[in-house]
């Protein structure tokens, strides 16, 4: 079917008038997700678990060496256990080079590097990648990559 040339130069202007807007909320966008990671981050850095995982859905899926981890129970459970001591954190915890990437309108991506320093132990960084969506309740993590 053939669009009459009205109708084509109707959608071409319509296109060109919805592109603007749709990377509008973008600047908006961005700063709620390196807000809500920046939470993350003070939260963990108090000792607030709970806080730090805020940032995930529930249905986030974690991909470790062992392979995905489905829920945030599994990454609880494993940070508790590795990054706490009596309810505190071992290290302290900071993100280097985040650099944030829209998908769509309502996904995005984030990449950083992530270090523990302090506490009389040895340093430890790594790289992550999230995959986050929009949610009724702000930007969350569905998939996290760390290495």
């Amino acid at each position: 079917m053939r669009l009459r040339a009205p109708v084509r130069i109707f959608m071409i202007f319509a296109f060109l008038l919805a592109a603007p807007l749709a990377s509008a909320d973008w600047p908006a966008d961005e700063a709620a997700i390196r807000q809500a990671l920046s939470d993350s981050v003070d939260a963990f850095n108090r000792g607030d678990l709970q806080g730090h995982l805020a940032i995930y859905d529930e249905s986030v899926e974690f991909m470790t060496k062992d392979g995905p981890r489905p829920g945030i129970a599994p990454i609880e459970k494993s940070f508790s256990e590795r990054y706490f001591r009596d309810g505190k954190p071992i290290q302290q915890l900071r993100f280097e080079q985040l650099a944030v990437r829209r998908l769509t309108g309502d996904a995005a991506i984030a990449t950083a590097r992530w270090a523990l320093s302090g506490g009389g132990q040895p340093d430890q960084a790594g790289w992550f990648t999230l995959v986050l969506l929009r949610k009724p309740a702000g930007w969350r993590a569905v998939h996290d990559h760390s290495s």
